[in-house]
């Protein structure tokens, strides 16, 4: 399907102040921006397997959308949630397990690219990807 693929991270808008908004130390921060992300990605209908590959660790996630599942950031925080398809855009709602407070991320293509956005307490950022 659409998303099928080898990506690989190309730039970062407005990452470090979402990281910070999710209460990631300085250190790692830094860090993060620099974590080489790749994502291979296969789609069979409802059902996705994605293999997270970067510089801090290696995971493969799987889900069938609208199921829910829980998922481990690389930081350690646990997430709680759910992917569904709104339109052509992959929405996941999360909630985090320490506070409970609402993790929102959304994946589409945007001439060509794989745009992930992510909105967490009023801050919202994004990670873009092209295609390997």
């Amino acid at each position: 399907m659409a998303f099928n693929g080898t990506w690989k991270i190309d730039r970062n808008e407005n990452y470090d102040k979402f990281m910070e908004q999710l209460g990631i130390n300085m250190v790692k921060r830094k860090l993060a921006e620099h974590d080489h992300l790749k994502l291979i990605i296969e789609q069979n209908g409802d059902k996705f397997t994605i293999k997270e590959s970067s510089t801090f660790r290696t995971k493969d996630i799987e889900f069938t959308l609208g199921v829910q599942f829980e998922y481990s950031m690389a930081d350690g925080t646990e997430l709680i949630g759910t992917w569904a398809m709104e339109g052509e855009t992959l929405k996941g709602t999360f909630t985090r397990k320490d506070n409970g407070k609402l993790l929102i991320t959304t994946r589409s293509l945007v001439g060509g690219e794989l745009v992930q956005c992510y909105s967490y307490e009023g801050v919202d950022a994004k990670r873009i990807f092209k295609k390997a």
